[in-house]
């Protein structure tokens, strides 16, 4: 790691998240005194991490994802916060069956320390509901676009569907990008300018100083991933709890063959393998026979799924999240992906490059590899 602890000046109150505890305050990592504006950014951040979708199979995910919705729930609801800080989450459960003169003078009417009113926690379906609430109407993972709420679904021709969400939020929470607001605006994939300030040195933007030395401009390569691409962890063995943050490429480092990430809501960074990142970069959909009509949509890519070998991603103009082969997904001509499953040349496996374009005609992207080597690769032969 480059820098391990480093927070946000702004942030003196920041706590980690503990999904593990009952109390909805460590769960969502804020003190007992946040305000509302400290809970949303919580929710956020902790809603976008564990969202089914971003995890496709991981049941753990779930279960946090409704943990950390039931918590956004109760506090951000100032009646039944307050019944929770004084009775705790039975009470508070029962908070829409209570009149104000219930509590007045200790104990809530009717309510029993004890007695059988604690139910099983928030469920999937009103967790995912007031996800789709938080982000409005829009690309919740990324993508920055409009859009409605996400539903679910058994599609034909083996599209799976899953749970939606989206919105434009603002900084509060509620309108807006999540990862473009708190990165700048910027797109996965797409460089984002400088970033100026930045811990141990590693000033995105080029500033030149009176009497300084002039900065001898980087050389282009083809395969590193542009600067101020949106990211997520994944794969991490020594801080495990840190998959699925996001934060942004600030620069790569050839000595090290890794990438200084800037991770979000803070002034952390960490070098990290380019195994352990996962690109949150645009595609449009392609070659879909049983539903020709979204072939050309936009989309964002949320999460590899390993098993069934398929981009889980979030279709901008239907608001949907899906399961998608890489045969029916084409990425965004800059973007940087791996050569994989090539079997004519085997030793480019791993390698990196650039996707130049899109050949319709032949099915397969320009890929280039160096200043004078381009290759021809089918679309299931590059992956981000």
């Amino acid at each position: 790691f480059h820098k391990n602890i480093s927070h946000n000046k702004n942030n003196k109150n920041i706590m980690a998240p503990n999904l593990r505890s009952d109390d909805y305050y460590q769960i969502l990592g804020v003190p007992r005194g946040a305000d509302d504006g400290a809970i949303r950014k919580a929710y956020k951040k902790l809603a976008v991490k564990w969202h089914p979708d971003k995890n496709p199979g991981d049941e753990e995910a779930t279960t946090n994802f409704q943990k950390i919705s039931e918590a956004y729930a109760t506090l951000t609801d100032e009646k039944k916060r307050r019944i929770y800080d004084q009775y705790g989450k039975d009470a508070a459960n029962q908070a829409d069956q209570m009149d104000e003169s219930d509590m007045h003078g200790g104990m809530p009417f009717g309510f029993r320390p004890g007695g059988g009113h604690s139910h099983g926690g928030m469920s999937q379906d009103d967790a995912a509901r007031i996800f789709a609430q938080f982000f409005g109407g829009g690309d919740p993972f990324g993508g920055g676009f409009g859009g409605g709420m996400g539903g679910m679904g058994g599609m034909p021709g083996g599209i799976h569907m899953d749970m939606g969400g989206g919105g434009r939020r603002s900084s509060q929470g509620m309108h807006g990008d999540p990862f473009a607001s708190m990165f700048g605006g910027g797109m996965g994939g797409m460089p984002m300018g400088g970033m100026g300030g930045m811990p141990g040195g590693f000033g995105g933007g080029r500033t030149s100083f009176p009497g300084a030395m002039p900065q001898r401009p980087r050389e282009k390569r083809y395969d590193a991933i542009p600067d101020g691409t949106v990211v997520s962890l994944k794969g991490l063995v020594s801080r495990p709890e840190m998959n699925g943050d996001s934060g942004t490429v600030q620069q790569y480092d050839p000595r090290s063959g890794r990438y200084i990430v800037v991770l979000e809501d803070s002034e952390e960074t960490m070098k990290v393998k380019p195994t352990n990142l996962l690109q949150h970069v645009h595609v449009k959909l392609y070659g879909l026979e049983s539903k020709p009509e979204w072939n050309g949509e936009k989309a964002t890519i949320i999460a590899w799924d390993a098993k069934n070998e398929r981009y889980n991603v979030y279709v901008l103009g239907i608001s949907k999240a899906m399961g998608l082969k890489p045969t029916n997904v084409i990425l965004d001509n800059g973007t940087v992906g791996m050569i994989t499953g090539l079997q004519s040349k085997p030793e480019l496996n791993g390698k990196f490059g650039t996707i130049k374009s899109f050949n319709s005609d032949s099915g397969r992207y320009d890929v280039q590899l160096s200043k004078d080597k381009v290759l021809r690769l089918k679309l299931e032969n590059i992956h981000v």
